[in-house]
């Protein structure tokens, strides 16, 4: 299997998803996870050989977290948790055990320290979800 992850910037506009979808076909990536998708509410739309599994966007419409399933290991997906606008995580049913991979978008260097407190939060918020 190939992980991978992907800051897509928009997949607003029209025909963004296929092109993501053709990109990841190409290089044969199984599972990414994928930033600032900007889709409202949360869900799974399947997409070619893929599912893809997205978070909420914020009331700004920016951010938004997905992940991208590839078609050939979509049965493993357990669950698909939407923490915040800035994460989720997914479970997905392993051989001895069950895989966890938890996607955060992060602020830039730029942001203020309050918002990457928030995100430190969120964070424990998010590990504690899991237990």
């Amino acid at each position: 299997m190939k992980f991978g992850t992907w800051n897509v910037g928009s997949l607003c506009r029209a025909g963004s998803l296929t092109a993501a979808v053709r990109e990841l076909a190409r290089y044969k990536l199984d599972f990414v996870g994928m930033q600032e998708v900007r889709w409202d509410k949360g869900g799974r739309v399947r997409a070619r050989d893929f599912y893809f599994f997205y978070g909420k966007l914020n009331e700004n419409y920016q951010l938004g977290t997905g992940f991208s399933v590839g078609y050939r290991i979509a049965s493993a997906v357990k669950r698909a948790e939407f923490i915040s606008n800035r994460m989720l995580y997914i479970v997905l049913r392993g051989h001895w055990c069950n895989i966890i991979d938890l996607n955060v978008a992060a602020p830039n260097e730029d942001r203020s320290d309050d918002s990457k407190h928030s995100l430190c939060k969120e964070l424990q918020q998010g590990f504690l979800s899991f237990f």
